[in-house]
């Protein structure tokens, strides 16, 4: 009961007071302007009624004497003037407060109205006019009116009842405006906000007023409705935060990481699972110690100490990283390469009040990065270096020769018949040779000496300090082990040769591609001269000559693809058969045009572009031209079928199927007119590779003629491996075959073997008519050469 007297106590004089104040504050405020109002209304009276008083005697002297002049002729008949100023003295005191008047003229008083102690007396004087109105006879006149102190008086009491009553009226309006509009507003708002304190959120303001109570009714309901919002997400967060510290405690605990907090002092607080396996401690054994007592840190490479990273965390209040290669030592002195960083703590001010120091175990990183490092560096196949750090070893030989003026010099190893081993035993036994003929390069070498494998069956060994004499007699030390090297696979033995090509380094020769390239084409004048050899680099020596000259050609070739100088030239192949004359085929053939426009035969550039990997970007080009033209126009100018040639690094190239599908999608090319001319030694040279792409393009509708036929020494036998359509005589058999009997048995045992194996025969180099002749009687199916039509230019584009 008591509790709820307070309550009522406590609400009542809030209810009642706030209206009786605010009514208060206003009345009081009215009464202080009207007390103002009539302060300044009194001044300004009593200036007024000074100024009323001052212009009345003026009036009645104005008057008085107004009255003699109209009346000259009886101003000295006392009674008669008495009677006319007595009458406007009646007409003086009825509008203004004058109450006397007393002056003395021609020995008569004049007396007018009654005297008494308070009233005002104010001297005047009249000028009157006498003897014939030229004599004026200035007479003293006193005026007696009202006293000013009272008409003051009345005047304040008159307006303070007027002001009291209309202050009054006007409070009691007031009131009952500010009853309505305020109080009972404001009291129903005291109402509901006593009933939302407690815990009654089901309360609401009143919102249906168009004023700013309504306004105020609107922002405090949506007030309460976030607040209860907040506070819903409040609980829903506080919820959240216990759960998220249950799961943040589990996750430390089951993390990969290890995870050791300090305060700002650097002393542990915590530390997780995985922290106490990397360092063999318990965290009670390391709680509240210094961080950097309790663990060692040093740098791998060099021993030494390295400083926690929660001390320059701490002091520069941001996050630190271990240093690099840095390892922790265990309890039991196992050193465990690790990573680590650490970031600072704050509190909600921003002040750091600790550290978290977050490591791992990257033992298995480093060993990788370990290896990685090596086979950057390293052939994986032979164990030596490889061409990227051979050419680093070159650059840093390079430097000290302009420095200190050494003599080095270059060697370049190609194998000689080792593609026999591959071909025959497969690619185990091949790559089972370069790992043995890298051990026994090595032990003809100096230990100084840079060996690497530079791609494939090529090697390469930089022999620093020795003068190109000495390089020369280690050169003709390898070849000579190559040479008496026999290499046993299963029940096979395989004697293997050494090209070998060598290049002097000195102050005149520092130019790294300049090196290669020239070692690169004494290696291959050696192959040129017979294999099996050394030759020394001389600028002056023809093969090396013409060896830079097809460098040379490969710049201009990629410099004519660049600029559109490639042409395409169509030769007819013409069907002599009756079957077959009918059938329309043609050849397209390349060819180059010069920076004067001439036209350059393929065996001037050809070469070149094999020899430097060109073919594949000229073959692209061929059959991108040609499938181009063949998808976008009636091909008028070619005939049925079209041959296009493969060089056979085109055939070696993994992507060369999808680019051609590719091609033949986008210009919808029809790929059964389509006939792709590989020789018989590219197909041999990679004889698996070359019959997976002739079936997965035949699938396609494409056919395929093997060139050159009968080059080989194996062409019978693989002929029958290969799934192609036409072979293609070799034209060194045709082009003299009426006179050689050997070259007309070889033409016709082709066409035999061809027929049997129900695939069409070409012979190519027919120059007269007897040779046609007795390619129609050998049946041959076709023929091509300048007797039936020479090359002529295709008008693409």
């Amino acid at each position: 009961m008591s509790q709820n007297k307070n309550k009522m106590q406590q609400n009542q004089p809030v209810s009642t007071s706030l209206s009786a104040k605010v009514t208060g504050i206003v009345f009081w405020g009215m009464v202080l302007v009207g007390l103002l109002v009539a302060t300044y209304i009194l001044n300004q009276r009593e200036s007024q009624l000074t100024d009323e008083y001052n212009n009345n005697i003026l009036y009645v002297k104005h008057e008085i004497e107004n009255l003699y002049i109209l009346h000259h002729k009886n101003i000295f008949d006392h009674q008669y003037m008495s009677n006319r100023v007595a009458g406007l003295f009646q007409s003086f005191s009825d509008k203004y407060p004058i109450e006397s008047i007393r002056y003395e003229f021609a020995g008569h008083q004049y007396h007018f109205g009654e005297l008494s102690r308070d009233q005002v007396q104010i001297k005047g004087q009249l000028l009157l006019r006498v003897e014939s109105n030229t004599d004026i006879k200035v007479v003293d006149l006193d005026v007696y009116m009202r006293s000013f102190e009272q008409t003051i008086t009345d005047s304040r009491k008159q307006m303070l009842l007027i002001i009291g009553t209309l202050v009054f009226t006007f409070g009691m309006i007031l009131q009952q405006i500010l009853q309505k509009v305020l109080s009972k507003p404001l009291l129903n708002m005291m109402t509901s906000a006593q009933r939302f304190a407690k815990e009654d959120q089901s309360v609401r303001f009143n919102e249906n007023r168009n004023d700013e109570f309504g306004y105020l009714a609107k922002f405090i309901n949506q007030a309460l409705d976030s607040v209860i919002s907040h506070q819903r997400e409040l609980e829903v967060s506080q919820k959240a935060l216990f759960e998220e510290k249950v799961q943040a405690e589990v996750t430390l605990h089951s993390i990969m990481d290890g995870v050791i907090t300090t305060n700002s002092s650097n002393v542990i607080q915590y530390f997780n699972p995985v922290a106490e396996r990397l360092l063999g401690l318990s965290s009670s054994q390391v709680k509240d110690s210094d961080l950097s007592d309790a663990i060692k840190l040093i740098n791998e490479d060099t021993g030494e100490d390295v400083p926690s990273p929660t001390v320059s965390c701490l002091k520069n209040r941001q996050v630190e990283v271990l240093v690099n290669h840095s390892a922790l030592i265990r309890n039991d002195g196992k050193a465990i390469p690790i990573e680590a960083t650490a970031a600072p703590m704050r509190n909600d001010k921003g002040e750091v009040i600790g550290s978290v120091m977050v490591f791992q175990d990257v033992s298995q990183e480093r060993k990788l990065s370990r290896q990685l490092s090596y086979q950057a560096s390293h052939d994986m196949l032979t164990g030596l270096f490889n061409r990227r750090m051979f050419e680093e070893q070159l650059e840093a030989a390079l430097m000290n020769v302009g420095v200190e003026d050494r003599h080095h010099a270059l060697c370049y190893l190609d194998l000689d018949q080792f593609k026999i081993v591959n071909d025959t035993c497969g690619h185990v036994a091949g790559d089972e040779l370069l790992r043995q003929l890298g051990d026994l390069f090595k032990s003809c070498i100096r230990e100084g000496d840079t060996l690497a494998r530079l791609g494939g069956d090529e090697f390469g060994l930089l022999l620093e300090n020795c003068a190109l004499k000495q390089a020369t007699q280690v050169a003709e030390k390898v070849r000579e082990s190559v040479k008496n090297f026999r290499f046993v696979w299963q029940d096979r033995t395989f004697e293997i040769g050494a090209s070998i090509g060598v290049v002097g380094i000195n102050i005149d020769n520092m130019d790294l591609a300049t090196i290669l390239a020239s070692a690169d084409m004494a290696c291959y004048a050696a192959k040129d001269m017979g294999r099996n050899r050394v030759h020394v680099y001389e600028p002056s020596d023809a093969l090396l000559s013409e060896r830079h000259g097809q460098m040379h050609w490969a710049g201009r070739i990629t410099k004519a693809l660049e600029d559109q100088r490639m042409v395409l030239f169509e030769q007819p192949v013409v069907g002599i058969k009756e079957n077959e004359v009918e059938r329309k085929h043609c050849e397209i053939l390349i060819r180059m045009r010069d920076e004067k426009d001439d036209i350059v035969r393929p065996d001037a550039f050809i070469p070149a572009a094999e020899r430097y990997n060109l073919m594949t970007t000229v073959d692209r080009w061929v059959i991108s031209q040609v499938f181009e033209y063949m998808g976008s126009t009636s091909c008028a100018g070619m005939d049925n079928v079209v041959a296009i040639n493969l060089s056979g690094t085109s055939l070696a190239d993994e992507n060369l199927l999808t680019y051609i599908l590719e091609l033949a999608d986008r210009h919808q090319t029809d790929l059964n007119r389509i006939c792709f001319e590989i020789t018989e030694t590219a197909a041999i040279s990679n004889l698996a590779k070359a019959t997976q792409f002739i079936k997965a393009l035949k699938d396609k509708g494409c056919r395929f003629s093997l060139d050159d036929f009968g080059s080989g020494l194996s062409s019978f036998t693989y002929l029958k491996t290969l799934p192609v359509d036409y072979i293609k005589i070799d034209g060194t058999f045709v082009v003299d075959m009426i006179n050689d009997p050997i070259d007309r048995a070889m033409v016709e045992a082709i066409v035999r073997v061809g027929h049997v194996m129900k695939v069409k025969v070409i012979a190519e180099w027919v120059e007269n008519e007897d040779t046609l002749n007795m390619l129609k009687d050998m049946g041959v199916d076709y023929v091509q050469g300048y007797h039936l039509g020479v090359p002529k230019e295709v008008m693409i584009g």
